[in-house]
């Protein structure tokens, strides 16, 4: 697994849940913020604005995608001058995978693909923390057609739900949202101001040693041995990933050792031996030591009500790096 695929299993409880809506003119929704969740809206048809908290009105059109990485609120509507009424769905509420609707007015129609994800806060990667509030994706001719396949295929299975329907969804929206984080990543990598891990992710050497941690979490690795991999001398490695990640080598390794643990603590029913030796502990008591200090509970505990767990202590974000 790679670093973003393995940051969507660290985070994601529960299912992804999609909405799709015709609003129809006149028309304005707000959204109110939704902490531990990261929502998408995707215009499939016609046009409307983004409204957001602070700044001028953004025009959208069809193929533009919005991603909400960190819950925060805004409102769409038909036109800047329309009145914004107080939400009438909420795709992160309890219900089904996906839906369809119609609602307000008579007019004109602006189809959008609206959904979002559930985020454990308490296992947030850095990757994530480190993303703006919005990120605008507009439709451009001949850029992400991997994003673009997936919307259309979202649109035309929860337009028309067939047999399979469920399993489909559910992996389209997976593969919605890493095509978003992969375009994000895309276009930093062409602009001169980037953060710390998207530098980190587009640098062969450091990405290199990131992948070779998260597929074996468990090897006893070392500062030299994965400078090896980076290809760098250890001097040089453990400075270059110490500035872009925001700490040294191995107290990362430590925070993914213990993140994979709480999260085959909750997903499985494997023993506490097992899962210490799958993350690299030598003994279940250097385990629980260790996970306790990260999550302020012991192991036991934490599988039994993982929700009563304080906010673990996760990598630190980077300010901005300019090139």
């Amino acid at each position: 697994m790679d670093v973003l695929s393995d940051m969507l299993a660290i985070m994601r409880t529960g299912r992804p849940r999609s909405v799709r809506i015709e609003w129809h003119a006149p028309w304005g929704q707000r959204f109110p913020s939704a902490p531990g969740s990261a929502g998408f809206q995707v215009v499939l048809q016609g046009s409307c604005w983004l409204l957001p908290p602070d700044g001028a009105p953004v025009a959208l059109s069809v193929g533009d995608v919005l991603f909400f990485p960190h819950g925060h609120g805004y409102a769409l509507a038909d036109s800047p001058a329309t009145s914004v009424a107080e939400p009438q769905c909420d795709p992160l509420a309890e219900g089904g995978l996906f839906e369809s609707a119609s609602v307000a007015g008579s007019g004109p129609a602006t189809v959008l693909l609206c959904g979002g994800y559930q985020l454990d806060a308490a296992r947030a990667h850095p990757v994530l923390r480190e993303l703006p509030e919005l990120i605008h994706l507009p439709a451009q001719l001949g850029l992400h057609s991997e994003l673009r396949a997936a919307v259309d295929l979202l649109g035309a299975e929860i337009r028309q739900p067939r047999l399979g329907a469920d399993t489909i969804v559910s992996s389209l929206l997976d593969m919605l949202l890493l095509y978003i984080l992969r375009a994000r990543f895309d276009a930093d990598n062409g602009q001169c101001e980037l953060t710390g891990w998207a530098l980190a992710l587009s640098d062969p050497s450091i990405s290199a040693a990131l992948g070779a941690m998260h597929r074996d979490p468990a090897h006893p690795w070392t500062v030299a041995e994965l400078a090896g991999r980076a290809g760098l001398s250890r001097a040089a490695f453990a400075r270059r990933f110490t500035t872009l990640v925001g700490q040294p080598p191995l107290a990362y390794l430590t925070w993914w050792r213990l993140a994979t643990a709480a999260r085959l603590l909750q997903e499985s029913d494997a023993p506490l031996g097992e899962i210490s030796a799958r993350v690299g502990y030598g003994s279940e008591f250097a385990f629980a030591n260790a996970f306790k200090r990260e999550y302020g509970l012991a192991p036991g505990r934490y599988r039994r009500n993982p929700c009563s767990a304080p906010s673990a202590a996760a990598p630190p974000t980077r300010d901005v790096v300019k090139t």
